[in-house]
């Protein structure tokens, strides 16, 4: 079954104080977004990778690329108001039976173990969503006070998730509701089992312009170790 990578990428770098878009943000000399295609592409170098940008960042992307030798193929596309109708807006452009890993573009350090899993469990089960369990204590907060939860119970979930692009197209039909957080919330809302599979820890979203420093961190201690990328 085809693959197919649909790369997010709508920040604006609101909340790391920046003019500069956060996938637009150098991560060991390269913006964190080049690298965030690269893993796709060196999972499968015939893999169709489409790129989902807010349309005014279009010709920087393309300037971006020339300056930096940047030739992995891939589709720009525009985005839309949300991440949600970003998605929406880009489905029709997807055959119905293909498997389609959608990720965000800034987690540049997912790994080539990550996006195999979820690729092999959404092609036996119509989906897959990565997660990693939580190292630390959770308390929830109410009317009534904070209170200890069972972490165990509880899990991060991560991108890429992948689904059958049947499925997914079905699920996008439904209208906008602020419940959706992610692309699993969408999927599940239509009556489908979410299936989870082991994420890797590494694979963190850089929102916060420490995130950038943890990444070249975790990035670095991962290419000396030669963990899978």
């Amino acid at each position: 079954m085809e693959k197919i990578a649909l790369i997010v990428a709508g920040g604006i770098g609101k909340r790391m104080n920046s003019q500069v878009p956060k996938q637009f943000m150098l991560l060991k000399g390269l913006p964190v977004l080049m690298h965030t295609i690269n893993k796709f592409h060196r999972y499968d170098t015939g893999m169709r990778i489409i790129l989902v940008l807010p349309g005014d960042q279009i010709a920087a992307w393309k300037d971006l690329c020339e300056k930096n030798g940047f030739n992995i193929r891939h589709e720009r596309v525009t985005g839309g108001e949300t991440r949600f109708h970003s998605i929406q807006k880009n489905l029709d452009c997807i055959p119905d039976q293909c498997l389609v890993a959608v990720h965000d573009g800034v987690r540049p350090l997912v790994s080539m173990d990550t996006i195999h899993r979820c690729f092999t469990v959404a092609g036996e089960n119509g989906n897959a969503v990565p997660c990693v369990e939580i190292p630390e204590t959770l308390r929830i907060m109410d009317e009534h006070g904070n209170r200890p939860v069972d972490r165990t119970k509880y899990r991060l979930i991560q991108t890429p998730q992948v689904f059958i692009s049947s499925i997914l197209k079905e699920a996008y039909q439904q209208e906008y509701h602020s419940s959706f957080t992610d692309d699993a919330s969408v999927v599940e809302s239509r009556g489908y089992d979410i299936h989870l599979v082991d994420g890797n820890p590494e694979n963190i979203k850089i929102t916060l312009k420490q995130d950038l420093r943890i990444a070249e961190f975790l990035l670095q201690g991962m290419e000396d170790n030669q963990y899978h990328l």
